[in-house]
């Protein structure tokens, strides 16, 4: 940390806690505790006086919750690193989080060890994730093998029509690359728009884009 001491603020509605995690941070010589809050107002009115460079943010609190929390503070604060250490790993609320600007999200039955290398990385702006955590993650944001082919729910022809569109051939184009009429490729692309859900050619091109394997 090239002598820098990391500025922490704790944010959690236990006491025993906030206490224990205090004297964690505060053993550490490159760690110093500059403010404690027991609920997510009074977390965004002693970052204003305290500038930490890390909050560490509990999610389930009274008044003000850790999302909200982390959302306001970090509109008024945005050099300021939240890290989330709560007891909920499912993966809504860590899409909630995260979302808000949650930089990390660790667990509350994380080692010492874990939470101090965890501030730190958030000091220097790592994204510290418990494995747990980066699990539920992953199960959504990878396909497994056995996924549906996105292209399966089209017919040949329909499929031809919505690579073209990605191409950004018009229909009249599109007729003549594939020998049909202007009229047919309507229908073809009222079917895929309703398939996938989009009103225009422009959102059903970047659906294409993400969804598609390559030719």
């Amino acid at each position: 940390m090239n002598d820098r001491v990391v500025r922490v603020l704790l944010v959690d509605d236990h006491d025993l806690v906030r206490a224990g995690l205090a004297a964690l941070l505060d053993a550490a010589p490159d760690v110093t505790v500059v403010g404690e809050a027991a609920d997510g107002e009074q977390a965004v009115d002693l970052v204003r006086s305290t500038a930490p460079d890390v909050v560490l943010m509990d999610l389930s609190m009274p008044v003000m919750d850790g999302v909200a929390a982390t959302r306001a503070l970090l509109a008024e604060r945005p050099q300021t690193q939240v890290l989330v250490l709560t007891s909920f790993s499912d993966r809504d609320r860590v899409r909630e989080a995260l979302g808000a600007g949650a930089i990390g999200y660790l667990l509350k039955d994380s080692t010492p060890a874990e939470v101090l290398a965890g501030v730190r990385a958030a000091a220097n702006q790592g994204s510290p994730l418990d494995p747990r955590v980066a699990r539920e993650l992953l199960t959504t944001t990878i396909a497994p093998a056995d996924r549906p082919d996105p292209a399966a729910g089209f017919s040949p022809r329909e499929l031809e029509v919505l690579r073209l569109v990605a191409k950004g051939l018009a229909n009249k184009q599109i007729g003549r690359t594939l020998g049909i009429s202007e009229r047919t490729v309507k229908v073809h692309l009222g079917n895929v728009f309703r398939r996938i859900d989009v009103q225009d050619r422009t959102s059903a091109a970047l659906w294409a884009r993400d969804h598609l394997p390559p030719e």
